[in-house]
């Protein structure tokens, strides 16, 4: 099977193309990015000299190079996105452009090449935040909070549009936050174990009693090959772990584990439209494709700081503004 990838070269997109073709030589791949700002050439720097791997630089955006390179494969991964929610506060803008209308290009090339299949990865921000005890389900409604999730969202209904009018074989998965190694500094996860390396404070926005469902990104990764392959065309996938956690739980067990003082920590003022608790039922996934995660949370948590710890050399070149300033969300913070 040849793949196009979109968003290769970022974080959920790089330990994707990894695990593909460290588990399957039968697999072609070209990985299309715009090495922005969440794009690093170093997270595939051991995959450039395969045959099955080609990278091509570009933009969804670019309706002239899709089209060009969807005539060569059978299957599209969509995985690039705008994914930072305090960026999308300060400038919406490039979040529409392209989770929305890059969204609509890949649809439009794809159902005009006529591709076997579109998968197309989205998130359980477009949810809202799950009161009480309660876990979304792939049916229920959408009710995003900021326009990271909005863009996303919006992006889902196009999908789902492009099944029903044009019959294209689509299919979305809805996950909940990642985390492992190669995620870029801005995200909550590595920001907090790199400012707490640097002996810098860890801001936590409001109470720091927000939850999050974590998954380790090989488990999201091992999902998405399982519904490319066996999904049905036209469904909805949710993708969770089931752990869920306070975020300020998080910083504490990633100060512990770097043997920091809590004292670094600093409450700052909350985000705009703040989700408090992220959740979803995954039953649908594990039930009809038989998928469940292989990791252990405390033990994942373990390997992600002593990644960053080891790796100082790959996050080094990435840290701005955004990850050494004591700022809240107008610069930045998860």
């Amino acid at each position: 099977m040849k793949i196009l990838v979109t968003g290769g070269l970022g974080f959920i997109g790089s330990n994707f193309i990894r695990h593909v073709l460290k588990n399957d030589n039968n697999i072609e791949i070209i990985n299309l990015d715009n090495l922005s700002y969440g794009s690093n050439p170093a997270n595939l720097e051991d995959m450039e000299n395969k045959s099955n791997y080609k990278l091509v630089r570009g933009s969804i955006l670019d309706k002239s190079l899709i089209s060009n390179l969807i005539k060569d494969v059978e299957a599209v991964i969509n995985i690039a996105a705008e994914t930072h929610v305090d960026r999308s506060i300060s400038n919406p803008h490039p979040f529409l452009k392209t989770n929305t209308l890059g969204t609509f290009i890949l649809l439009e090339a794809s159902r005009n090449a006529n591709i076997d299949r579109f998968l197309h990865v989205s998130t359980d921000e477009i949810y809202g935040t799950a009161r009480g005890t309660s876990s979304f389900k792939e049916t229920d409604a959408l009710n995003p909070s900021n326009p990271y999730s909005a863009s996303k969202a919006a992006a889902d209904m196009i999908t789902v549009a492009y099944y029903k009018t044009y019959g294209l074989k689509t299919i979305i998965t809805r996950c909940t936050n990642n985390f492992g190694p190669y995620q870029f500094p801005e995200k909550f996860i590595p920001k907090t174990i790199i400012r707490a390396q640097l002996d810098l404070e860890i801001p936590i926005y409001g109470s720091g009693k927000q939850v999050r469902d974590w998954i380790y990104v090989t488990d999201h990764c091992e999902a998405l090959n399982l519904v490319l392959r066996k999904g049905s065309p036209g469904e909805i996938y949710n993708i969770s772990s089931g752990n869920e956690v306070e975020n300020i739980k998080i910083v504490t067990n990633i100060l512990r584990l770097l043997n920091k003082p809590e004292a670094m920590i600093r409450f700052v003022e909350d985000r705009p439209g703040h989700d408090e608790r992220y959740s979803l039922n995954s039953t649908k996934l594990r039930m009809e494709l038989g998928w469940k995660p292989k990791n252990k949370f405390n033990e994942d948590i373990e390997k992600t700081v002593e990644w960053y710890t080891s790796n100082k050399q790959w996050w080094t070149p990435l840290i701005n503004d955004r990850i050494l300033y004591k700022t809240p969300w107008k610069l930045s913070w998860s």
